[in-house]
């Protein structure tokens, strides 16, 4: 069974990089089965990071294919990827389009993270779009029990990991990225 993400807009105070406390509200995916359980979850996850008030002011069902979360990286992109297919009736290409998010610190770093999520793929496909997403984070449903549990932990490590690389002629492959983190 595939996740169904719903995005959650979220209106808090909060304090600026000027120390000002000003009202604003940002959005949130989290994965649910409902609106309510959604509503249910963004509550959880929220009182857990603000101390005082808030309001849930938008749920709506996010247009995400997958959600692909990066070791050191901090924001969160969404990659437009058009999977090109050979309709043999027509004779013709068709395309058809879905959207990722994908975790990456800048432009760049987000197209090969999704180029790298779609290695595996059989068919041909482009990536026409690439742009920073106003996510600010990605809350998945675990079970908190056995495998569950494990999971939660991997994607939070995974979510909040700082990588150091200092440069390399060409781009990285995962096990490339895991000989190098496990060497320092």
């Amino acid at each position: 069974m595939s996740a169904t993400w719903y995005e959650c807009k979220v209106k808090y105070r909060k304090i600026d990089e000027n120390g000002v406390q000003k009202v604003t509200t940002e959005p949130y995916l989290v994965d649910a089965i409902s609106y309510t359980e959604a509503e249910r979850r963004i509550n959880e996850e929220m009182s857990a990071y603000v101390s005082e008030e808030f309001k849930i002011t938008n749920i709506k069902v996010a247009n995400y294919a997958e959600i692909h979360p990066f070791e050191k990286a901090d924001r969160w992109f969404r990659s437009k990827v058009s999977l090109v297919a050979y309709d043999e009736e027509s004779g013709k290409e068709r395309k058809t389009n879905m959207h990722l998010l994908v975790q990456a610190n800048d432009v760049k770093e987000a197209y090969d993270n999704t180029t790298h999520v779609m290695k595996n793929t059989m068919g041909d496909y482009t990536i026409p779009v690439i742009s920073e997403s106003p996510i600010m984070d990605v809350f998945p449903y675990f079970s908190g029990e056995g495998e569950g549990l494990e999971a939660l932990e991997k994607f939070n490590a995974t979510k909040v990991s700082k990588i150091v690389i200092e440069s390399m002629d060409d781009p990285l492959d995962i096990e490339e990225v895991d000989t190098i983190v496990a060497v320092e």
